[in-house]
């Protein structure tokens, strides 16, 4: 049945402008995609439609999280004074090593999206681990939520721990018991090759990872040019590659299917042109590039160089899982950049909003905003508690940004449909 909400409608169709609708509607089809947005009901075709008011609250595109590690929420928190190198050796490796426990991780998975449901993040590109029934178990459990997401099994097979370490036979083996289960079109839940990254991947391994993307026709995700050693040690692997990057190319994994990379910190140069040529996006993911001392992505170029942007919290390297609070830090590190190079103005809120809803949700297809077609992925934001004067709906926008969390969020959409609390063990 078509439904049609009232409230405070505000989102964004262009970088750098949100489109508000105070007291306004939009109209939802059966399927969950936006019909229309309007100021007044007679613009829309109400006919046969439910109606559903929600006052004076703010409705906004649902947040999207386009690089976090499910497997590392209990590490939240922990291990903050460490690169990123020693952090992977002795803390992620270790709990990462437990999901071979299918017990364990139902216990962890399910407390994982369930606080990824209270901030309001209703579609994830995640990294699950080599275990292919954790793996799968994720991407149930993803199912039952009713949240979109792109999982990965993470393929690995070298300087890793033993426990992580499976041949390029098994992960091919693993990855393709998943995608026969979860590679439906049009479903909300599915499979996305997943190297973890070059230092950790044989060629032979990296190569069975393009040529599974190619034959599936299969989104990629991975870590590019997050930290100087780590950019090293590529070279010394793949010495003959021009760059990080074109690793990642000579292998298919490079843009030849969508393909999204997080942090980008150091990227510039060749790599920056191979990106826009091969249409690669890019995952900010600003907490972890300074808990782990890795540096702060040039974001601002990125726009200028007309590379698509998206948000990731990274867990655990990031600490939060409150994408609202990724577009504070992605604005303050742009405020930094500014400080060194003032030719590179800072992110604006609307800047921000969009790259966290409509440029992120590009790469799920038609989400992120409230323009007609699009999938409804919405939040309704009682912001009352903090609207104690007479702020314009940007300026409240903005505060619940700043200043709101998951207790004035009332209701969570994804793909047209209302997202109830998950179940946690």
């Amino acid at each position: 049945m078509k439904k049609i909400y009232k409230a405070h409608i505000l989102f964004t169709k262009e970088q750098s402008h949100c489109e508000v609708f105070e007291n306004g509607y939009v109209a939802v089809d059966a399927e969950g995609r936006v019909i229309g947005v309007a100021k007044d009901l007679a613009s829309l075709d109400s006919e046969d439609a439910e109606i559903i008011d929600f006052g004076d609250r703010l409705l906004i595109p649902a947040m999207n999280d386009m690089h976090v590690h499910a497997p590392q929420v209990r590490n939240q928190g922990v291990a903050m004074d460490l690169e990123l190198l020693p952090w992977l050796q002795n803390y992620t490796f270790p709990e990462e090593s437990k999901y071979a426990d299918i017990h364990y991780a139902e216990k962890m998975y399910r407390r994982f999206l369930h606080t990824q449901w209270l901030f309001g993040t209703m579609r994830s590109c995640v990294f699950g681990t080599v275990h292919t029934e954790s793996t799968r178990l994720l991407m149930k459990l993803y199912e039952e939520a009713g949240m979109g997401a792109l999982v990965g099994k993470v393929a690995m097979n070298r300087n890793c721990p033993k426990a992580l370490c499976e041949d390029t036979e098994a992960a091919v083996e693993g990855n393709e018991r998943l995608i026969a289960e979860f590679n439906h079109p049009d479903a909300l839940v599915r499979p996305i090759i997943t190297p973890r990254f070059v230092p950790s991947c044989t060629p032979d391994l990296l190569e069975a990872c393009g040529q599974l993307a190619h034959k599936y026709h299969l989104p990629v995700q991975s870590h590019l040019s997050e930290n100087k050693s780590e950019i090293a040690w590529v070279a010394e692997l793949e010495p003959e590659s021009h760059s990080y990057g074109d690793a990642y190319n000579r292998y298919g994994l490079f843009g030849q299917t969508p393909t999204i990379m997080a942090h980008c910190v150091w990227t510039a140069g060749n790599e920056l042109e191979l990106m826009k040529r091969n249409n690669v996006m890019v995952a900010h993911c600003p907490t972890s590039n300074y808990n782990l001392a890795s540096g702060m992505a040039p974001v601002r170029t990125f726009l200028e160089e007309g590379l698509r942007v998206g948000l990731g919290s990274d867990i655990s390297g990031g600490h939060d899982l409150n994408m609202f609070r990724m577009l504070v830090y992605a604005i303050q590190v742009s405020k930094m950049h500014y400080e060194f190079n003032h030719d590179k103005h800072f992110l604006t809120l609307p800047e921000i909003f969009w790259i966290a809803t409509k440029s992120a949700g590009s790469f799920f297809g038609k989400v992120g905003s409230f323009e007609p077609g699009y999938e409804f992925d919405a939040l309704v934001i009682d912001d009352s508690v903090l609207n104690f004067e007479n702020y314009t709906l940007l300026e409240r926008l903005e505060r619940y940004i700043y200043l709101g969390d998951d207790r004035q969020i009332e209701y969570r959409f994804c793909r047209g449909k209302i997202i109830t609390e998950p179940k946690i063990i």
